[in-house]
């Protein structure tokens, strides 16, 4: 079996998990090719695994001219009709306006080149993550290849939710062979967009970890203070002001603790400000963007982990920290309550209350007994249902039913 993955952005950062399900898959013995539109920044390369990926994987931007043109020009003179055929394609399939037209453009432009890697790497078939630019080139790029071409997708959401229209989400899925939903509530949200004759081809593969890499085991770094993480770009849907917020409310009620916050994003300046007009700037460390050959060690160093977040798909940073048996406090929204099992693997507050919030982190600091057995089933839950090498096996199977 032989696939290619195709991303916006691969390796990233934030997206480390469709790089452990490719090496996952080729542990199985799958034949895995990737693709990005973008090539990763050296900045953004924070392990060994991101730059032996960045090292194997085609990257359409930047692009030469001489190597746009040759792809076109090959592409044009091996399929002519389909080659015009495509572009027709890629513009009706285009947003409205000008500006849409352009950018239909440009995706044909990338697909093209995409197929004529995918050509001399002998993929026939693609698997796009995430309904942006990635799904847009997969489409076309099995529109050209015809016959024994076809691609599927991965969504992951929120993101993708936001404008199902603008997405089109409703035309890739009858063109996919299949789609890959990362949870039950996921699914459910594709299902009110596809037609009923496609819901047996959206399936729920979760994503995964391994947890032999996120093993528990070790001695702890901790001390001092009780030790909150959050893992996590620094963006408003991820709701680490109405944590920084509740680490002030803990130290006014006798209830003192620090907060590390891993990761990078444009709300940065605006948290540190926040915790400089709170008074807790000095209990508030900013780690930035952390690799996973050192994320580890912070998972150790920590006591309890909270993901405050206000729009979610399944984060896997709740799936590491769990697996740390670290107790995990998030909110009730989106696949989240999949994984965290209120009073059992975890706890859940409402999105946007910052006294459950508060109460809930409080608890926890009160009551180290019920962290660690909520830690304990935590750990339990992920091996379970998270692990990535179960979650390759399901895939494995529908890339077979859906290849044959």
């Amino acid at each position: 079996m032989r696939i290619g993955y195709l991303a916006s952005h691969y390796p990233a950062v934030s997206h480390t998990f469709v790089l452990r399900e490719v090496e996952a898959l080729r542990r199985l013995g799958v034949e895995v090719e990737t693709f990005s539109i973008h090539r990763a920044p050296a900045s953004e390369l924070l392990s060994e695994a991101d730059r032996g990926a960045a090292a194997t994987t085609f990257a359409v931007l930047p692009l030469r001219f001489a190597d746009l043109v040759g792809a076109h020009v090959a592409a044009f003179a091996r399929r002519p009709a389909r080659y015009l055929r495509t572009l027709v394609r890629a513009l009706r399939l285009a947003s409205p306006g000008l500006r849409g037209r352009l950018w239909g453009l440009f995706y044909f432009a990338e697909a093209v080149t995409v197929w004529r890697e995918a050509e001399r790497r002998q993929v026939r078939h693609l698997h796009a993550q995430f309904a942006d630019a990635a799904t847009d080139v997969a489409l076309l790029v099995a529109s050209f290849g015809g016959k024994g071409w076809g691609w599927s997708m991965a969504i992951h959401g929120p993101v993708e939710f936001y404008d199902v229209r603008l997405n089109r989400l409703a035309e890739k899925m009858r063109r996919a062979r299949f789609t890959q939903a990362i949870s039950h509530f996921g699914r459910s949200q594709l299902m009110t967009i596809a037609d009923e004759d496609r819901w047996d081809r959206i399936h729920v593969v979760r994503c995964g970890i391994d947890p032999v890499a996120f093993s528990s085991d070790g001695p702890r770094q901790g001390g001092g203070l009780p030790h909150l993480l959050c893992v996590g770009r620094l963006v408003h849907l991820k709701g680490q002001s109405l944590l920084i917020e509740a680490l002030a409310e803990l130290r006014q009620r006798g209830a003192d603790a620090r907060l590390t916050l891993v990761g990078d994003g444009p709300k940065r300046p605006q948290l540190e400000q926040l915790g400089r007009r709170l008074g807790v700037a000095d209990r508030v460390h900013f780690a930035g963007a952390i690799g996973q050959d050192a994320i580890r060690d912070v998972y150790r160093s920590a006591d309890l982990f909270c993901l405050p977040s206000l729009a979610e798909g399944l984060p896997v940073v709740l799936m590491e920290a769990m697996a740390f048996e670290l107790p995990v406090v998030s909110t009730r929204i989106m696949g989240i309550p999949e994984l965290v099992e209120e009073g059992r693997t975890g706890l859940l507050v409402t999105p946007g209350r910052l006294d459950e919030l508060t109460d809930a982190l409080e608890r926890l600091i009160a009551d180290p007994d019920l962290g660690a057995r909520l830690g304990r089933a935590g750990r339990e839950k992920v091996l379970e249902e998270f692990d990535v090498d179960r979650s390759a096996r399901q895939l494995r199977e529908i890339f077979a039913s859906a290849l044959s």
